[in-house]
């Protein structure tokens, strides 16, 4: 695999970052789609800009798709561009159908009309839906309530719906709640609690912290993307979703006081809801057993760890959430 040339959309999110560090480091050559220059962005505070081509343009350009795919002659395409930020959804679901579902039809019709011969597209563990039964398994229905899951439940379908029906290499990927350094949007859980202790004051957390989540290093969903791609030569991965997680289900209450012992620091909380926020479900961790069977992919880094790193990242980088 080394020397692909492979092409990222949601490159300036925070899994594309570590997704384009990834694939640098695999040896690949990598080009991102830009939707619009910005301020700082993760890829610039950590170089990784000098180093990959930039196509200008929206998910939804069939032009800019048509022509990163075609002047970079790639070889690999991570669609991993989104909008997913669940309140903003939840207040304006027809722009998050829009750039979710439009976006992603957009992407795999030029996929296929290149001929790419992989392509790994990210859905999510929130098109599940509501559960009885934990953790999720790939077997279970996608059932989703809110916007934004509604918009990855499409997105998941789209994609093995383009391997069924027309034989484009697809894989489709449904992580668990991702963290690390990175990521820019201080309203979810991990950058509020960090940036909080680190400037000595109370997180801010909506819930009353019972909300258990699989939280999974930002790192390792990174692996998992690359793991997949190298896979997508066998029919026990081209049509197919995977779980990507840790399996183990950590309450809110818990990551905060893990997040405030790491980082020597002794702040309480300040739970400003009860139960579950609206919009989001209670309680969510995955099965990961087929990714593990189909190529190995398993999770490196633990809970403690990944929080060490994380805290370590926003001190070296105190722009990244305005210390």
């Amino acid at each position: 695999m080394t020397g692909r040339s492979s092409f990222v959309t949601g490159a300036y999110g925070f899994l594309g970052v570590w997704l384009v560090k990834a694939l640098l480091e695999r040896g690949d050559r990598v080009t991102v789609l830009r939707v619009t220059p910005g301020g700082p962005s993760a890829l610039e505070m950590m170089g990784l800009h000098q180093h990959v081509s930039v196509v200008d343009g929206d998910v939804r350009d069939a032009a800019a798709l048509d022509h990163a795919l075609t002047d970079h002659r790639v070889e690999s395409v991570f669609h991993l561009a989104a909008q997913a930020i669940v309140p903003i959804a939840n207040e304006s679901p027809v722009s998050t159908f829009d750039a979710n579902i439009r976006g992603t039809w957009t992407l795999l019709d030029a996929v296929h009309r290149h001929e790419v011969p992989h392509t790994v597209v990210a859905s999510s563990d929130k098109a599940y839906g509501s559960h009885a039964e934990l953790p999720y398994r790939e077997d279970f229905a996608l059932q989703p309530t809110f916007p934004y899951d509604v918009s990855k439940a499409a997105t998941d379908l789209m994609a093995r719906s383009y391997w069924h029906t027309l034989g484009v290499p697809v894989a489709v990927t449904r992580c668990s709640n991702l963290y690390g350094g990175g990521d820019l949007n201080v309203s979810r859980v991990v950058p509020e609690i960090v940036k909080a202790v680190l400037a000595g004051r109370r997180p801010v957390v909506r819930s009353d912290g019972s909300p258990e989540r699989d939280f999974l290093y930002v790192e390792d969903a990174a692996a998992a993307y690359l793991a997949l791609d190298e896979a997508l030569g066998s029919e026990a991965v081209r049509g197919e979703a995977f779980n990507v997680g840790t399996g183990t289900p950590v309450s809110v209450a818990t990551l905060v006081k893990v997040i405030a012992r790491l980082a020597e620091t002794d702040v309480d909380p300040d739970f400003r809801g009860t139960g579950t926020p609206t919009g989001e479900i209670d309680r969510q961790f995955v099965d990961t057993s087929k990714i593990r069977a189909a190529c190995g992919w398993e999770p490196t880094v633990e809970l403690e760890e990944g929080i060490v790193r994380t805290i370590d990242w926003y001190r070296e980088h105190p722009e990244a959430i305005g210390a």
